[in-house]
């Protein structure tokens, strides 16, 4: 969708019988579509499914598309651009997904992947659609998008599950149309700008409402209780440099699909065009595309092992030096083939990198809209990039014909402009936190973490494990929150106590899935499935403000098996039908214990003991009293 009209631009008002000016609307009408829609249909994804809302993206897209190839007229052309625009949820909403569901051998190579499609279908896009408008009815890319769009949506449904993570509440929506409101007259000011004069009273005017209105939806947004953007957590500092890094990534890769087929397909008369079509010149590109492909799942490694913040920091690297590389290397077709390869390479690990920081700083139950806001951090950047450099390449031009032509200084200027970002990005990056190295307490039980020390750093794994911040619902680090990690079977195989600062470490015997259950005084309990891999995983956990309990509820005693006294502090587990824990508590002083606000169905009580006992129970009506459960042993605590 990107790239999709882009060889189409110069005979936009041609086709659409309008005007230079009308005609920008079909570029950006899906741009400020799909800035609103991401961060909503990522929020959407938390609260109603991911796989549900992702379907509908889908559904956007492909009836957008056949708007599209069935008009010639520029108002349904443009409204169907906004449908497509309404298709950019589905890059957070597939991450959020693989988070969900994927094995953790596989979890970082695939959302690498995912996270750097947005920037493979741009490549790949860019000769695809210039092969079908210079031998086909330009009908045809839309009716093509349809397809594929098509396929997606049924691929989705045979082989996608839902994702049973859930956040629950009510949509935000006067923060989606704060946020909307905001976003559109900034982007718009953004990409008009140089059609209606930077100084213009227009331009000048959209800058100021994006400031106050941004600025009064922050203040909105901080005071409702389920905000559609928790500013509490972007603000954390993994997140906001993270999301900064994204709006200078995005930059630095939208100049190569910018700048670099111009040059190729400005007439070699010029002294430095090199006089391509338009075809050869987007597979120029399309190398770039190629090598995201490949190496994505090499940055996933990288970051395995050195952590997502060098592979972010190497990707600056990697795409300043094919910049760089382009101020010599654009004399031959076959040099910027290299060109486009370096950059795709370095946009790769960067881009691959990006939601693993993200998902380690954020619970789960918000990773759709997190990813949603770092997918929007990239367009902001893309149509930074796409002004910015429009108006170098307008302003420094040299005369062909008596027609101005951008000048060798002015493809110069783009290349050291686009290294200059890659060199904000790198500088972002090396303020992000990294994997530091923590020694652990000697003494410390078997299968319990150490809270050590006030003022020293929590006991993290040295292997396979998780360690992170505990918040409360206001974001502030919470202290004295029991962790236990439960293994599939429903054994307990770990337990830790955060520290007072809210961070804690607790170890995983080995890789795979687990279920993260964190408890906590005067906060409803929480449970996450969680995939452990051969090195440690950040996880942060944040406990939601309280809800008033339902009127279906399960409470009962757990007791001794002999003597029949109430048991203390004994754990229980409750999980659904699917086999997803959806609560977990600690009996009473008097063995009492109860589960609220649960919905009918069936579930298994677990209550951990010597061994454990799991009960079924069927939860209906007006919930179940007297739900006894007897215990051969104490329960661990």
């Amino acid at each position: 969708m990107q790239t999709l009209v882009v060889p189409l631009i110069a005979e936009l008002p041609r086709l659409l019988h309008t005007t230079t000016s009308n005609a920008s609307w079909v570029i950006t009408a899906t741009l400020l579509a799909g800035a609103v829609a991401t961060p909503v249909m990522g929020r959407l994804g938390d609260m109603f499914g991911k796989r549900r809302i992702l379907f509908c993206s889908l559904g956007l897209l492909v009836v957008g598309s056949l708007v599209c190839a069935f008009t010639s007229d520029l108002l349904p052309m443009v409204v169907g651009r906004v449908l497509q625009g309404g298709a950019m949820g589905v890059i957070p909403l597939g991450i959020s997904i693989m988070r969900d569901e994927v094995p953790a051998e596989r979890m970082g190579s695939a959302m690498a992947l995912m996270s750097s499609s947005l920037g493979v279908g741009s490549a790949l896009g860019m000769p695809a659609a210039a092969f079908v408008a210079e031998h086909a009815d330009w009908h045809v890319l839309f009716m093509g998008s349809a397809g594929l769009a098509a396929v997606a949506l049924l691929l989705a449904a045979l082989f996608v599950p839902e994702s049973p993570v859930r956040t629950p509440g009510r949509f935000d929506v006067i923060g989606a149309v704060g946020l909307s409101a905001g976003l559109v007259c900034l982007l718009l000011g953004i990409s008009k700008g140089s059609d209606w004069g930077w100084g213009s009273g227009t331009t000048l005017g959209l800058f100021a409402a994006s400031v106050v209105i941004l600025l009064a939806w922050g203040a909105v947004e901080l005071r409702v209780r389920q905000p559609l953007v928790d500013l509490r957590t972007t603000a954390r500092r993994q997140v906001l440099l993270t999301n900064l890094a994204a709006i200078a990534v995005g930059f630095a890769m939208y100049a190569m699909s910018l700048v670099l087929p111009q040059l190729l397909q400005l007439p070699k008369a010029t002294g430095y065009g090199l006089g391509q079509s338009m075809v050869v010149a987007g597979l120029c590109v399309a190398p770039g595309g190629v090598v995201m492909i490949l190496l994505s799942p090499v940055s996933a490694k990288i970051s395995a092992a050195r952590g997502p913040k060098v592979s972010l920091m190497l990707g600056s690297v990697v795409i300043a030096i094919g910049y760089a590389s382009a101020l010599g290397l654009t004399h031959a077709v076959w040099q910027t083939l290299i060109v486009s390869a370096i950059i795709g390479g370095g946009i790769a690990l960067a881009y691959a990198a990006m939601p693993a920081l993200i998902m380690g700083a954020v619970p789960s139950s918000e990773t759709a809209a997190a990813n949603g806001l770092n997918t929007l951090m990239r367009s902001i950047g893309t149509s930074t990039a796409s002004a910015v450099l429009g108006v170098v390449l307008s302003h420094m031009t040299q005369p062909l014909g008596g027609v101005p032509l951008p000048s060798m200084n002015g493809f110069r200027t783009s290349f050291v402009i686009a290294c200059a970002a890659c060199a904000l990005a790198l500088l972002i990056a090396a303020f992000l936190p990294g994997r530091g190295t923590r020694s652990r307490t000697p003494a410390t039980p078997a299968g319990e973490t150490a809270v050590g020390e006030p003022g020293a750093e929590p006991a993290a794994p040295a292997g396979a494990g998780f360690h992170g911040l505990v918040r409360d619902a206001d974001g502030e680090p919470l202290g004295g929150a029991a962790l236990t990690l439960v293994s599939p079977d429903g054994r307990q195989v770990g337990r830790a106590v955060s520290r007072a600062d809210g961070r804690y470490g607790l170890d995983a015997p080995a890789g795979g899935p687990y279920v993260l259950i964190a408890a906590a005084d005067g906060h409803q309990p929480q449970a996450d499935t969680v995939m452990a891999a051969a090195t440690p995983v950040t996880h942060g956990i944040r406990f939601p403000r309280a809800t008033e309990p339902a009127s279906l509820r399960v409470r009962g005693t757990v007791r001794a098996a002999e003597g029949g006294r109430p048991l203390p502090d004994a754990r229980l587990t409750l999980v659904d039908a699917a086999g997803n824990v959806v609560r977990t508590t600690i009996t009473a002083a008097d063995g009492a214990y109860t589960f609220t606000d649960l919905a009918p169905g069936e579930y298994s009580l677990i209550a951990s003991g010597y061994p454990p006992v799991a009960s079924a129970l069927a939860v209906e009506g007006r919930g179940t009293d007297g739900f006894d459960l007897e215990l051969a042993h104490p329960a661990a605590r």
